[in-house]
């Protein structure tokens, strides 16, 4: 019996030195993986003009351990946004993002749209967009790709709904480029982060941060923004992240989580 257990307690060990020094939880080091490879658990759609939970067009679909957005089943794409939401509000995290642009924009797309995505976050859940709502009011980490010869940097803060300081300043711009310029052309894949910590907010691409803003906050004189407010208090402490679906067919391979304490 003893060597049994001294046999047991050998195995234990060469278990959890192999894990990390833990029991494998869906974790790494903190890390929670939000994507598991197979299907959208834990996700929910809302794509304008189509009910909650209605994956109109199949736009979010996942196959070989890849979630992607197509619109192969849209015809003309007449301005139906959308975006995939993760199925809880966060407050204090780092949040994690392997993409790449892929193939042709979707015929009838903005012609901003070629190679324009966005991970939206701190912002309104799935069940409150309206059922014709184009975009939530959120602040957006704007994902864009380069056509292979001209300069498009990635990572500007675009505000629906929202107001941000830059510099210690109120930011009068709908959208803001990122202080560090990074075009990346192709379909490689690149990993977009965003920090958000106690009102403080960075950018980072593939590890490098290239922009810093604070104080996020509900525009006064955005209508639905205004039906946000609580008691006076305009400031944005939490909301929900979500996977713009924009026109442009994306992949994604990795979705992670930290969250602060």
């Amino acid at each position: 019996m003893k060597r049994f257990h001294l046999a047991l307690l050998i195995f234990s060990i060469a278990l959890i030195s192999c894990t990390g020094g833990k029991m494998a939880s869906g974790t790494n080091n903190g890390w929670t993986t939000l994507f598991n490879g197979k299907n959208l658990d834990g996700w929910v759609v809302k794509i304008a003009g189509h009910p909650q939970g209605e994956n109109f067009g199949n736009t979010f679909r996942v196959q070989d351990g890849i979630l992607s957005t197509r619109y192969d089943q849209y015809g003309n794409f007449n301005s139906t946004f959308g975006a995939l939401y993760f199925n809880k509000p966060l407050t204090n995290y780092r949040l994690k993002v392997e993409y790449r642009f892929v193939g042709e924009t979707a015929p009838g797309a903005p012609a901003w749209g070629f190679r324009d995505g966005g991970i939206q976050y701190h912002g309104q859940g799935p069940a409150a967009v309206a059922l014709d709502q184009q975009f939530p009011v959120c602040l957006e980490y704007n994902l864009h790709g380069g056509n292979g010869k001209d300069e498009r940097p990635v990572g500007e803060i675009c505000t629906p709904g929202t107001k941000v300081d830059i510099a210690g300043k109120p930011s009068t711009s709908f959208c803001t480029p990122a202080t560090v310029k990074r075009t990346f052309h192709g379909d490689q894949w690149v990993t977009a982060e965003i920090e958000v910590r106690d009102g403080v907010i960075k950018h980072f691409i593939n590890g490098e941060e290239i922009l810093q803003f604070a104080n996020p906050r509900y525009d006064t004189a955005h209508a639905v923004a205004k039906t946000l407010i609580k008691n006076g208090d305009a400031s944005i402490k939490s909301g929900y992240i979500s996977l713009q679906s924009n026109s442009h067919p994306m992949d994604f391979r990795k979705i992670e989580l930290l969250e602060y304490k």
